[in-house]
């Protein structure tokens, strides 16, 4: 059993900034990406950020590049997204994406948290 619980989001003024936490727990034997989505009201499910465990590598939306930075504590299987300069566009509820392995010879697997809402007030 493997589960991803988000923390962080909130209400927050345009300009402000955030930080979300998503720590991975249970049967995992190797993360290979963990990242975030978002899905706003009446829109599909977008990715905002990825970051590749092993290298660090990492992936944005054009449109937070400059604004949102995606980092990871690998010994706590913790992936952070630290949002600056919101935008009333930002609001949506963001969850957060791991692709991992519960074990030796398992295939990787996509897992999902339950999600956090953010707020951007204009």
């Amino acid at each position: 059993q493997v589960q991803l619980v988000e923390s962080g989001g909130g209400l927050v003024q345009a300009g402000g900034s955030l930080r979300l936490s998503c720590a991975a727990s249970g049967s995992i034997f190797s993360i290979n990406t963990m990242g975030w989505y978002r899905q706003a009201p009446g829109k599909q499910r977008e990715l905002v950020a990825q970051i590749i465990s092993g290298s660090g590598s990492t992936n944005y939306a054009d449109s937070v590049k400059g604004r949102f930075t995606i980092s990871r504590d690998n010994a706590k299987n913790t992936v952070y997204l630290q949002m600056n300069s919101l935008k009333p566009e930002d609001t949506a509820v963001y969850y957060c994406n791991a692709r991992l392995s519960t074990g030796w010879n398992i295939p990787m697997n996509v897992y999902w948290g339950q999600g956090t809402q953010v707020t951007v007030s204009s």
